[in-house]
């Protein structure tokens, strides 16, 4: 057995919540109210859509249904999670979610939210 030392080249992001430099990523496609506005920074993105970083958004009422698995840690803010034909679920600081694929359901952004997240 030989002995090696592999290096490994990582992504690290400290105090995620108190960034201040965003990107703009423009309205949030799935609002179905007022304009939601959207800015993250990514942390790793692949070709096959996979991903990962900070998502910031204003709040406000939208539409989601899930291609994708989609793990969220919410920083800051707050919402309102309702699956299609389930209960509501208020989501804020400190809570994770595990979203699967084919999900289909409401959220409710009541103040600006911004969330650690992972899409594959």
């Amino acid at each position: 057995m030989t002995d090696k030392t592999t290096l490994l080249s990582a992504r690290l992001i400290r105090d995620a919540g108190s960034i201040k430099d965003l990107d703009d990523w423009g309205p949030c496609p799935e609002a179905t109210g007022k304009q939601m506005d959207t800015r993250g920074r990514y942390l790793w993105k692949e070709s096959d859509g996979s991903e990962s970083g900070i998502w910031e958004c204003t709040a406000g009422p939208s539409r989601w249904v899930l291609e994708t698995n989609e793990f969220v840690h919410v920083l800051s803010g707050s919402m309102t999670i309702t699956p299609d034909g389930g209960e509501p679920e208020l989501v804020g600081p400190g809570d994770t979610v595990f979203i699967p694929r084919g999900w289909s359901g409401n959220w409710e952004i009541h103040e600006t939210l911004r969330k650690l997240y992972v899409i594959f």
